[in-house]
């Protein structure tokens, strides 16, 4: 599609932001000469996704107007045409509502394209018809310095025009955002400057290390996570993404320094802090990754617990709060809550009075099908590793009158290798301490009854109870 992705080329523009007070409606009008359908729409970009804000039909003028009582929130937003949902893009600032776009072709919307009324768009074309004019010579300079038949001192002298003809984008850059630094253009030129690494002493990986580090520290030097425009431009969320996901280490207390950081960060612009906390919430509430409950519970008891999610209403403020409250002792590097069980001849025994340098905490139910699916590879597991300081504490979880369900399934099964307990009158209340919600569910303790490791299948007992093995993080 028609300037697909061009984004990523704003390393600068630049425009004047109009001192007139800020509008109460938006009227945006467009006329694209030869495009013969009917209906036009108005997009925006939101993390990664492109959505539609609006809808609008050709009017007697000739003009497709998107028109409304109150301001659009600001950012880079899509003028789609169909049937093929083709688009060109527009900067739409909420202090400048009211702009005319002409376009001479629907094949090439953007070539000789007329704004009236917006600035800012006229110095964002601008800035990328400049880039257009620039690009081929880059192009073929390039493609020669990479030529292997190229002499060695013919790519010197290319790479010297190459530098200089980057020297001319920077000063072209440099110079909008210097002139027009609060318009829209220059902040999303800005927010996609790259980052300038200084020199490092040291040697190899030491050097390595240190540029690393510094580009964690500065990542976001070019980019205001206070500026609400941001959160509807592709790239804001590409690099959140990414200083969250690539440029920190995956672990729950590194995730959560970095969510800290970013979610202060914000504060500044209420839009952009409550989408990306809820944003980030959701995320961890659905993840996947044993351990990663734990930025779930600090972004629950950090913000929502302490009142900085106003937005939220009582119902689901106190489910949120709730599921942390139920998640936080179940952490790994927590203690294992301590429950009393029942053994077959009725003795009773609490689950750390159970002595082993390890311990596999097993719910699972005899009517459960991935029960009956895992419970030859629990066996399989236990054979393997119960001469290596692991012992099985499982747990059925059928209640007195069905009973003998579970000492029935133990037999045929041969589970009875491992140490199995009930809890006939459901008094530990283990389903609620320990979130029982499905079976199976497996725990693995040290001897401290630390917990290791959760939420795993067992079919990843093996490989799991092996690196815990190998860092031997029984004491």
């Amino acid at each position: 599609m028609l300037y697909e992705g061009l984004y990523k080329d704003y390393t600068s523009v630049s425009a004047l932001l109009q001192s007139s007070p800020r509008p109460k409606e938006h009227e945006i009008r467009v006329k694209i000469d030869g495009f013969q359908e009917k209906e036009l729409y108005l997009g925006y970009y939101l993390q990664d996704k492109q959505y539609l804000l609006d809808t609008t039909f050709l009017g007697e003028d000739g003009y497709f107007t998107f028109k409304g009582e109150e301001i659009t929130p600001g950012g880079l937003f899509l003028i789609v045409m169909p049937p093929d949902n083709q688009y060109f893009q527009l900067l739409i600032d909420p202090d400048n509502q009211r702009f005319t776009v002409h376009c001479k072709s629907p094949l090439n919307p953007t070539e000789g394209m007329e704004i009236k009324g917006s600035d800012d768009n006229e110095l964002f074309y601008d800035y990328l018809a400049f880039l257009a004019a620039k690009r081929p010579e880059a192009v073929s300079l390039q493609e020669a310095i990479d030529n292997p038949e190229t002499p060695e001192k013919k790519k010197q002298d290319l790479q010297e025009k190459l530098d200089a003809l980057n020297k001319t984008v920077e000063d072209y850059q440099d110079e909008l955002i210097e002139k027009h630094p609060k318009s829209l253009t220059a902040v999303v030129i800005q927010s996609n400057l790259p980052l300038d690494l200084p020199e490092f002493e040291g040697e190899g990986k030491e050097v390595e290390v240190k540029k690393w580090q510094y580009a964690k520290q500065h990542y976001f030097d070019n980019l205001n996570l206070t500026d609400p425009r941001l959160l509807r431009t592709p790239f804001l969320f590409q690099r959140l993404d990414h200083f969250v996901n690539k440029m920190t280490v995956q672990h729950p207390d590194s995730i959560n320094q970095s969510l800290f950081y970013l979610l202060e960060k914000m504060k500044p612009s209420e839009e952009t802090f409550k989408y990306y906390l809820i944003h980030f919430l959701n995320t961890y509430a659905k993840s996947q990754i044993v351990g990663f409950d734990a930025v779930y519970v600090f972004l629950a008891k950090t913000y929502y617990a302490s009142g900085q999610a106003p937005w939220t209403d009582e119902e689901q403020l106190a489910k949120i709060i709730e599921n942390a409250n139920k998640l936080e002792p179940l952490l790994i590097g927590k203690v294992a809550p301590n429950i009393k069980m029942q053994t077959k001849d009725n003795k009773d025994i609490w689950l750390h009075e159970f002595q082993s340098p390890y311990t596999v905490l097993f719910f699972w139910d005899p009517d459960c099908g991935h029960c009956k699916k895992s419970m030859p590879e629990m066996i399989e597991f236990y054979n393997q590793f119960k001469g290596r300081g692991v012992e099985v504490f499982a747990v059925c979880t059928k209640l007195y009158d069905e009973l003998e369900e579970c000492w029935l399934t133990i037999e045929e099964k041969g589970m009875g290798i491992w140490f199995n307990t009930v809890d006939p009158y459901n008094r530990s209340k283990y389903k609620t301490i320990y979130d029982i919600k499905t079976t199976p569910q497996i725990y693995i303790l040290n001897d401290k009854k630390e917990i290791l490791s959760k939420r795993i299948g067992a079919e990843q007992l093996p490989e799991v109870m092996e690196q815990i093995l190998k860092r031997g993080e029984h004491n």
